[in-house]
């Protein structure tokens, strides 16, 4: 039914454009309750599931500088999307921006049309989409960085680069308006942070003695148990994005957690034929390759379409790392590009081909083939690209001329634990 096919996690469907007399009048108690629990099962893969991966991949005298900035980042995101970010993304249809009839969500509607969910749910579950996307881009700068510019930069770049293009993509914006596809973030959440993380990655610079001098991850153990929960919470963050308690939901979930174990499985065998261990970082890396690269696709393709799209996420997303971490030299530190990124384009434009009816994909609608989903789809990439790179820049440069972006010499060495918060996550002897 053209009413139910939901284009993204904003909720935004081709029902759209259907005319008032079609719209929902009441809502679902089983699609409230999965999308509140959806809503939990979000904010859990921030705080704590990416706070502990990242966490995990640092120096031990950096740990809480990560946990911190997670933290912190959440709750500025909550904050600036109830002021006005919701509003800005979802209020009306405009080509470029939303309006402010709904700042500091006033003004909510009983049935947020064409769900079955009260206004209010539906925005809560948006805002922890806010919450993860900047949250992502820390992992390009960790044990470096001083804390006012995380937040600032955080701040600003929500308002700058996520909530226009979460417009353009599930607000009704000039993007939906050419039949851009993106069920729960390929493009909104994962390439917008990924060319960020790049971005800022090149301007920050490299940490002290990158790429020939580094030490290992402080505690695998706590990155396995942070990648386990954003495994878990990502069932919410794709099978939220249906909008709905339903056959989509549960089809984006199976999509989901097979592309991870396939993601997982691709990685371990390229890194065992590459230097002949798999590791613990590698698998758990691999299965969020698969997790990024399915997310533009889950509630679109068949289950098996998943397995094929997660393997395709953990191969090239593996190479993509030891390029930009080899090849170019860049100390994107924790892979947030080549992951996130990388992951997230790659899986935007499969879904121009797993979508088709005949791979048991739901088809492409109004929009035509697959050959011109596939180039609006990497207009959009294309498009996303350029504004969130030029965003980053521009914003690092100004935040710059307020407060220092890097840390100094000492501080690096002495570690972000003590010298940006005066703590320490562990005590040593």
């Amino acid at each position: 039914m053209r009413c139910l096919a939901l284009c993204g996690s904003a909720g935004l469907t081709l029902a759209l454009l259907v005319t008032p007399a079609f719209a929902a009048t009441a809502t679902d108690p089983g699609h409230t309750a999965w999308i509140l629990t959806a809503s939990a099962l979000v904010l859990f893969m921030t705080l704590p599931g990416l706070a502990l991966f990242y966490g995990g991949l640092v120096h031990a005298r950096n740990v809480l500088s990560v946990l911190m900035q997670c933290f912190a980042i959440c709750c500025v995101a909550s904050v600036l999307w109830a002021i006005c970010g919701y509003s800005l993304v979802f209020d009306g249809n405009a080509p470029v921006i939303g309006g402010l009839g709904k700042a500091f969500l006033a003004g909510l509607d009983a049935v947020r049309a064409p769900t079955l969910l009260p206004e209010s749910a539906f925005a809560l579950y948006q805002m922890t989409f806010a919450v993860i996307t900047p949250a992502l881009i820390i992992g390009a700068f960790p044990e470096r960085v001083t804390f006012p510019f995380v937040v600032l930069f955080s701040a600003f770049w929500l308002m700058l680069v996520y909530v226009p293009v979460a417009h353009w993509i599930w607000g009704g914006g000039w993007m939906f308006g050419l039949g851009v596809l993106d069920f729960a973030g390929g493009i909104v959440v994962h390439t917008t942070a990924g060319i960020a993380a790049l971005v800022l990655a090149v301007m920050i610079g490299r940490r002290r003695g990158f790429p020939a001098q580094m030490t290992p991850p402080h505690s695998p153990g706590m990155t396995m148990a942070g990648a386990g929960m954003l495994w878990v919470g990502w069932f919410g963050f794709n099978g939220g994005s249906a909008l709905a308690s339903d056959a989509s939901a549960a089809n984006a979930i199976i999509a989901t957690h097979l592309s991870a174990a396939a993601g997982a499985i691709a990685w371990t065998a390229a890194e065992w034929i590459k230097i002949r261990k798999p590791t613990s970082i590698g698998i758990v890396t691999g299965a969020v390759a698969g997790l990024a690269t399915i997310t533009p696709a889950a509630g679109m393709v068949a289950p098996g379409a998943g397995l094929m799209i997660g393997f395709a996420g953990g191969i090239v997303c593996f190479y993509a790392t030891l390029y930009v971490k080899q090849r170019l030299q860049i100390d994107d530190s924790l892979d947030v590009f080549a992951v996130h990124g990388v992951g997230g384009m790659l899986g935007s434009l499969l879904l121009a081909v797993f979508a088709l009816p005949a791979l048991g994909g739901i088809g492409f609608g109004e929009t035509g083939s697959a050959v011109r989903q596939f180039g609006v789809q990497l207009l959009a990439i294309a498009v996303t690209l350029v504004w969130s790179g030029a965003v980053t820049y521009g914003l690092t440069k100004l935040i710059g001329l307020v407060t220092p972006v890097r840390v100094d010499a000492e501080a690096e060495y002495e570690g972000l634990d003590i010298a940006s918060h005066g703590e320490r996550a562990y005590e040593y002897n």
